[in-house]
């Protein structure tokens, strides 16, 4: 969320970060719905002074005059309260309207409607070029008995699937190789977070009300969060850091949930694009400065980037486009990994800063060192998602008689070199 006397200020600038990210939004309509909100809290804190006014001389008046003065200060207070009423309808207009205002994309960010327009930054490794003939994964983890999506759908429905036998091992591997990396070796603290959360923790992160139809709710209007982001996030809401807290950095754990609504007809089949997945995610909270989160949101990249490095999967990192950024991201990397049976790149990692634009809207604050209250900024990239990270894993590291080499850096957490 962004502050409204900002919007009023810069107008323009914030209608041209709008149109750069594709989005409809009318910023005329939000400053009408401020300016009433405005004229109705000027005129109840009029009201409001005639009532202290009248208030004081009923404490002052003698027993003849008090009746007139209170029945006058009882029909100040009746007129208020209607007042209060009808901001209170204006109130919910303003807030709506404030929720859609899109944050403003990074000069740095390209031109573009979609992600075909996301322009490619750099690539690490050699795109493996099978030298027989290749399986995809789903070929693989059937014919190896390492899962089952028939009896997933069965069980669980559209786009369910069962791990089975070394593939769910190889799984905790790499939970093991990656908490292992972030938090002893990159100084994230650990965090377990619910995937159960109420609302305004996703109105508060970004993901109401414009990600509505791709979340799970439950009967009693609770939601199941699509990444640990939304809890972790959540956690410091209304609070006020001390600032030698900063930066905070956690590594929360989560299930995670997702109705994939806008994919229909996409990636159907396989582990890519399930509604029920786990995920390790990385999130900074910091001061609120533009060079320190441009500082760690490369940070953030380059750790996503460590982890496929230390695995040995080619990748390449693209800088999205203006129409594929979220309500709230000023930038955004996303870090793709090749998928040898589809012969392209696909998306494994998103690494994203919002300056205060989460935090605004979770009330995180903290003093600077001049003793002014400043909210903080945050940034988030994903550490690992699972199963989809297994895709480019098992594909690049298949063998020509059907099984899976075991990348050396997960040899330690698994015991073995190769699967099947």
């Amino acid at each position: 969320m962004l502050d409204i006397k900002f919007i009023r200020e810069n107008k323009d600038i914030v209608q041209a970060g709008a149109k750069k990210k594709h989005l409809d939004f009318d910023i005329e309509k939000l400053l009408a719905a401020d300016d009433k909100r405005r004229e109705f809290l000027q005129i109840i804190e009029k009201k409001r002074a005639e009532q202290n006014a009248v208030s004081d001389r009923v404490a002052k008046a003698d027993p003849t005059s008090r009746a007139a003065l209170i029945a006058e200060m009882k029909l100040v207070k009746e007129s208020m309260q209607k007042e209060e009423e009808k901001l209170k309808e204006v109130m919910k207009e303003w807030q709506a309207l404030m929720l859609q205002v899109p944050n403003i994309p990074d000069m740095s960010v390209p031109e573009g409607a979609g992600d075909e327009e996301n322009v490619e930054v750099r690539k690490w490794g050699s795109t493996t070029r099978i030298p027989f003939k290749s399986k995809s994964h789903i070929e693989l983890v059937e014919s190896l008995d390492l899962a089952d999506f028939e009896k997933g759908a069965e069980v669980a429905g559209f786009r369910g699937y069962f791990l089975k036998n070394d593939l769910v091992s190889l799984n905790f591997a790499l939970w093991q190789f990656v908490f292992d990396l972030f938090v002893n070796k990159k100084g994230f603290r650990p965090m377990m977070v619910p995937s159960l959360v109420r609302k305004e923790t996703l109105f508060g992160t970004g993901y109401l009300p414009q990600g509505k139809e791709d979340l799970y709710v439950t009967q009693d209007e609770d939601y199941l969060a699509g990444t640990g982001e939304v809890g972790a996030m959540a956690y410091f809401m209304d609070k006020v850091l001390d600032p030698k807290q900063l930066p905070i950095k956690i590594l929360a754990f989560s299930p995670c949930f997702r109705r994939e609504a806008g994919s229909h007809g996409k990636d159907t089949k396989g582990l890519m694009r399930v509604h029920e997945f786990f995920k390790f995610e990385q999130i900074v909270i910091t001061e609120a400065s533009h060079e320190t989160s441009v500082r760690f949101h490369e940070e953030l990249t380059q750790n996503a980037e460590d982890l496929l490095q230390a695995l040995n999967i080619p990748y390449h990192v693209v800088v999205n486009c203006g129409g594929d950024l979220g309500l709230g991201q000023v930038k955004k990397y996303d870090i793709e990994a090749w998928v040898p049976s589809e012969g392209k790149y696909r998306e494994t990692h998103s690494s994203s800063y919002f300056h205060d634009f989460q935090t605004r809207r979770l009330n995180i604050r903290y003093k600077d060192a001049e003793g002014k209250m400043r909210f903080a900024h945050s940034l988030n990239n994903t550490a690992m998602a699972g199963p989809r990270f297994l895709i480019s894993l098992i594909e690049n590291f298949q063998t020509p008689d059907g099984k899976i080499m075991v990348p050396d850096a997960l040899q330690p957490y698994l015991g073995k070199k190769i699967i099947g």
